[in-house]
């Protein structure tokens, strides 16, 4: 196994342009950890986030990266599902070292195998969007023939959102930039709004007549998610996926809405064996599913990893619907 990897190092909250690129030992492998060979790093908006402002979980010197793909070089003594030279992608926690660098250690638990029909690149542009999106889906008890906005549907998550609900028979009304409008129609999306438009929610309510929606999933913040609000009907639910609501948005004993967030990081504390199992089941279909056609990929920007820095800042001021990776 090798002792050091070259690594992109967190030195305190700024831009990623702040990251400094260095050899770094790696510590001592663990008994249910497997060591990875990237060859693949996704970045996520969490990437950017974390590195302008960690709190007080990360010490100078940390590795960032929450996704990465790559190859088994070595597993752990009680490691006995995984074997060396296995493809694999993985979502890893943001309090320890993560994937940007040549070499990762992951839990085994979190490591998800891939289809040999699946491209690297493809691989590592599903676990923190995908497996966000299956996790806000997972939040309603139903959902076919149910109305549901995805507000913010143009994105990584808010795509992979669209496409999961349709396909299990939802009747999804979209938000995103009319750029995107097309593609959103084309998956069956029923209407799609410009969320620039300032009259967007009263042109989705003539649409909809005396109904109401079922759901809605806001990709924006907290305080954006409570303007969603009155569009709920009775016993509606209301998903948080960015940020969360720290207050109700609407009057008690009205609507009575159900109000639910998404931490896909936070199962790396939270999660049981049991919840782990189900998630990589639910990253081994997402990869089925683009490897048959039934999910389709953003847009792909590939760059090299001594460019990681700008990428990631790409990411930061680019809106539109593009996902960001990194080869090694």
């Amino acid at each position: 196994m090798t002792n050091e990897n070259l690594s992109w190092c967190w030195q305190y909250p700024s831009e990623p342009s702040s990251l400094i690129l260095k050899s770094v030992q790696l510590p001592e492998l663990k008994n249910d950890q497997v060591l990875i060979a990237n060859r693949v790093i996704g970045l996520n908006p969490v990437d950017w986030k974390f590195i302008q402002q960690p709190g007080s979980l990360w010490q100078m010197g940390h590795i960032p990266g929450v996704d990465g793909m790559g190859t088994v070089i070595a597993v752990g003594d009680s490691v006995t599902h995984i074997k060396i030279g296995t493809r694999v992608c993985y979502h890893t926690n943001l309090l320890t070292h993560g994937s940007f660098s040549q070499h990762t250690l992951v839990s085994a638990k979190a490591i998800i195998p891939v289809p040999d029909g699946v491209s690297d690149e493809a691989a590592a542009s599903i676990p923190c969007p995908g497996l966000t999106a299956w996790q806000a889906m997972r939040k309603l008890p139903e959902i076919k023939g149910k109305r549901i906005l995805v507000n913010g549907a143009g994105g990584s998550v808010g795509s992979f959102l669209t496409q999961l609900l349709i396909q299990h028979g939802a009747q999804v009304y979209a938000t995103a930039s009319p750029a995107n409008h097309k593609r959103l129609n084309r998956w069956g999306v029923i209407h799609s709004f410009d969320y620039s438009a300032p009259n967007w929610q009263q042109t989705l309510r003539d649409i909809l007549g005396e109904q109401s929606l079922y759901a809605a999933f806001d990709m924006v913040s907290g305080e954006h998610a409570a303007t969603l609000a009155p569009l709920l009907g009775y016993y509606g639910h209301l998903v948080c996926v960015q940020d969360r609501l720290t207050q109700p948005p609407i009057s008690p004993f009205t609507t009575c809405l159900s109000l639910h967030e998404i931490a896909l990081g936070a199962i790396h504390q939270h999660g049981d064996d049991k919840q782990w199992a189900e998630l990589v089941q639910a990253g081994q279909n997402l990869l089925t599913s683009v490897m048959t056609g039934e999910l389709s990929l953003p847009e792909l920007n590939i760059d090299r990893f001594e460019n990681l820095p700008y990428s990631l800042l790409k990411l930061k001021q680019n809106n539109r619907a593009i996902k960001y990776l990194i080869t090694l």
